[in-house]
């Protein structure tokens, strides 16, 4: 069960990048363009902010059932000084708890703005940060310390 959670986890990163580019560069472009706030907006932000919580809550159940975390909490004064043991025991988890929250708070503040515009604003400038920490604590192939594969397989 854990390969395939794990992997489900990995592969729905692209979903969720998907999702925040496509909600990001809309906001944007509307904000710029004063253009109404319509369904379909609206449908963007939930759907976007529901595929966040979604691989949220993978993430969680991974966390509690990773072999890895498991010998992190075991061994915890000698694992935070592993730089891979560290990411995945508190850094990975705690940034995107974090930027969980201000997504959250961007869709939640979004959808209480009385125009448009604003709408358009307060989801492009919070989901941009929510994105931004998102991308610093995902575990790139390219990341020295911490790299994983782009796409994991069942």
């Amino acid at each position: 069960m854990y390969y395939h959670l794990l992997a489900t986890h990995s592969l729905f990163r692209w979903l969720v990048l998907a999702s925040m580019l496509a909600t990001i560069i809309r906001s944007f472009y509307c904000w710029s363009r004063n253009k109404p706030f319509t369904p379909r907006d609206n449908t963007l932000r939930l759907v976007t902010t529901s595929i966040v919580h979604i691989q949220f809550v993978l993430g969680l159940v991974l966390y509690f059932i990773s072999p890895l975390i498991v010998y992190f909490l075991q061994h915890f004064k000698e694992s935070m000084h592993n730089r891979q043991l560290r990411f995945f025991g508190m850094e990975h988890i705690c940034v995107m708890l974090v930027a969980i929250v201000v997504i959250t708070i961007g869709s939640a503040k979004a959808k209480r703005q009385p125009t448009a515009r604003l709408k358009f604003k307060t989801m492009a400038i919070w989901f941009l940060v929510g994105l931004v920490l998102i991308l610093s604590s995902v575990p790139w192939a390219f990341s020295p310390l911490v790299s994983r594969p782009y796409f994991r397989p069942f």
